[in-house]
C-alpha cells in the first residue's frame, strides 16, 4: 500500500478539475494545467476529493500510484497557491534583472547571459537574489535549475548562484607556506 496514493487530493472551492479518459484538467486562479496520466492508475473525483488508485497490484502501478496522487495534488496546489523558488547569487560585480521573461545575468564572464524563462514562470529581483515563481512546480524547479547551472557555487569562496536553503560546504584552500 502506497501511504501517499492513498491519501485523497483535496479541491479547494474555486479550483475545477476536470476527468476525461486519461486527461487531468485543473484550472484555478493562477492559471491552468494539464496532465496525461498512465493507463496504470485511475483517477476518479468524488465530491470534493480525488481519488487515485492502481488498476492491478503490479509492483509497477503501485509505484505510480503515488507518483500520479502526487502530481495531481502539485497541479492544485499551483493553481491556488503557486510554487516558488529562490536563488541567492554572490561574486564581486555579479548583477541580475529582470524584464518580462527575460533574465539578464551578469556572472563574471566576458558577456551577459539572457535566459528566457519558461512561459508560466515569472522572475522577480532583489539585491543579490532571485526569486521565481508560477503555478507548474516542475517548470519552476527546471527554471532554478538552468540558472544555478550558468555559475554553480564554488567550494572556496562560495561565490557563484546557490539556492536560497543550499548550504556550501567550503575547503579551507591552500595552508603550506615557506619553511
Amino acid at each position: 500500500m502506497s501511504r501517499i496514493g492513498k491519501r485523497p487530493v483535496v479541491v479547494p472551492e474555486k479550483v475545477n478539475v476536470t476527468i476525461a479518459d486519461r486527461k487531468i484538467s485543473v484550472k484555478g486562479p493562477n492559471g491552468q494545467l494539464e496532465l496525461t496520466h498512465n493507463p496504470g492508475v485511475s483517477v476518479e473525483q468524488k465530491g470534493s476529493e480525488i481519488v487515485v488508485n492502481p488498476v492491478d497490484d503490479s509492483a509497477k502501478n503501485r509505484a505510480l500510484w503515488g507518483l500520479t496522487r502526487t502530481l495531481v495534488n502539485n497541479m492544485v496546489v499551483g493553481v491556488t497557491e503557486g510554487w516558488k523558488k529562490n536563488l541567492e547569487f554572490t561574486g564581486v560585480g555579479y548583477k541580475a534583472a529582470a524584464s518580462g521573461s527575460k533574465l539578464t545575468l551578469n556572472l563574471g564572464y566576458s558577456h551577459p547571459i539572457d535566459y528566457e524563462l519558461p512561459e508560466g514562470v515569472s522572475a522577480k529581483v532583489v539585491k543579490n537574489s532571485i526569486e521565481l515563481s508560477g503555478p507548474n512546480k516542475e517548470l519552476v524547479g527546471f527554471a532554478a535549475a538552468k540558472i544555478r547551472s550558468f555559475r554553480p557555487p564554488e567550494p572556496y569562496k562560495g561565490k557563484g548562484v546557490r539556492y536560497a536553503d543550499e548550504h556550501i560546504v567550503r575547503k579551507a584552500g591552500k595552508t603550506g607556506g615557506k619553511k
